[in-house]
């Protein structure tokens, strides 16, 4: 949905299924209810979530062509794809699994190519289009400082890939198609001040002389197709949870010349400590599910930070704990300023959003990530559509 000068959707990792055939079925099924919730006339834009299984029949001819006379029909467009998470993302045990494979291998090189070459026939014209996708890899499976900076060679180099193929793109189609890398809790890339060193310490210095070889051009050139095609992807929640102001994360990207390339609007879970710990733990073992990883960051009253790499080891440590606050990657609905007893960073969102309308050319891209109806207690959740156009249209007051 167009908004001023934003494209507005949520991402379709909501609904379960990794077939290309049930995540049409689930297109086809909410996003005409979801339009007509909202009471909306004109192009809806559709954030895509497309993983390898569904990628690899989305891109045979035919079914894209069934895809595109769909969108056609429904007066809808495709303007990004989550291409986090690689494989199963419901139903099943996740956690630290959902950055598997990660940029060292092959195989998230491929997926990620191979969506880019889909998406790039699903944009519209005069548009730009991005794929969200790992912060590089989880930081805990890299156990010496040897193996680290190995994986950051070949991660390097496969993102130097990415962009020759998005170059290339460009050039025949005259489509912008950017990667938005999303930093979170225990990425090897948590915060701005690590995506920042993504591009200082690896993709400038050593990608771009890769890059510059393998186009015949001169190194100047690639560090500014390096910045053109690998942008930010800012998830509010994720910014949230290492307590980083937005406008100060803002004013750091644009001065490194990073470009933020999509904003998903997600909340998380925020405490004081300053409360009996007994009852804190009884009301917080109720999100501490077995699907998804939920990172806990801490912050002691000096401002430094501890970090939890899930919530029931945070959990074990509770009664101990030296924090005055805890913040939870468990993505709440983001238009709720209290979640039962606790809070949610609903306000960062807010001032996200004032940041962005006061400077829309900071980015373009708009896309409610609340993936967690199915995991939430029982008395939070709505039926799906209801949910969905609930913070969709809690988006668009904030944007009118």
């Amino acid at each position: 949905m167009k908004f001023s000068n934003f494209h507005l959707s949520y991402c379709s990792n909501i609904h379960p299924g990794e077939s290309w055939e049930a995540t049409f079925e689930n297109l086809k099924h909410y996003i005409p209810e979801v339009r007509k919730n909202l009471d909306f006339e004109g192009p809806f834009g559709i954030g895509l979530r497309l993983s390898h299984e569904a990628s690899l029949i989305l891109e045979m001819p035919e079914e894209l062509a069934r895809f595109q006379t769909w969108l056609q029909e429904e007066n809808a467009y495709v303007f990004t794809l989550n291409g986090f998470p690689y494989g199963d993302f419901h139903r099943t045990v996740v956690k630290d699994q959902v950055h598997f494979p990660d940029w060292t291998t092959p195989e998230r090189k491929d997926y990620t190519i191979r969506s880019f070459k889909i998406l790039a026939q699903l944009l519209p014209e005069g548009q730009d289009g991005g794929i969200s996708t790992s912060p590089v890899s989880y930081r805990h499976w890299f156990k010496t400082q040897e193996a680290f900076d190995q994986g950051m060679e070949v991660a390097t180099s496969h993102l130097m890939e990415v962009v020759t193929e998005l170059s290339k793109i460009e050039a025949e189609t005259g489509k912008l198609l950017h990667l938005d890398i999303e930093p979170e809790p225990d990425g090897i890339l948590e915060n701005s001040d690590e995506m920042v060193w993504l591009f200082t310490d690896w993709l400038l210095p050593k990608g771009a002389p890769e890059l510059a070889k393998t186009l015949g051009i001169s190194p100047k050139e690639s560090e500014a197709l390096i910045k053109r095609h690998i942008q930010v992807c800012y998830d509010v929640c994720h910014f949230a949870i290492v307590y980083e102001k937005p406008e100060e994360t803002f004013e750091k990207f644009a001065k490194a010349g990073l470009k933020i390339g999509k904003v998903q609007i997600s909340a998380a879970l925020k405490l004081m400590l300053d409360q009996d710990r007994g009852i804190l733990k009884d009301q917080l073992s109720e999100f501490a599910e077995s699907t998804y990883l939920h990172q806990v960051v801490g912050r002691n009253t000096d401002g430094s930070l501890i970090s939890y790499p899930d919530l029931l080891p945070a959990l074990e440590k509770l009664e101990d704990a030296k924090e005055e606050e805890w913040r939870i990657h468990f993505h709440v609905p983001v238009f709720m300023k209290k979640y039962g007893e606790f809070e949610s960073t609903n306000f960062l969102i807010e001032e996200v959003l004032k940041v962005l309308q006061s400077k829309p050319e900071l980015s373009n891209h708009l896309e409610v990530e609340t993936y967690t109806w199915e995991v939430l207690p029982p008395e939070s959740r709505l039926p799906l559509a209801e949910s969905i156009s609930r913070e969709l249209a809690w988006v668009i007051s904030q944007l009118n």
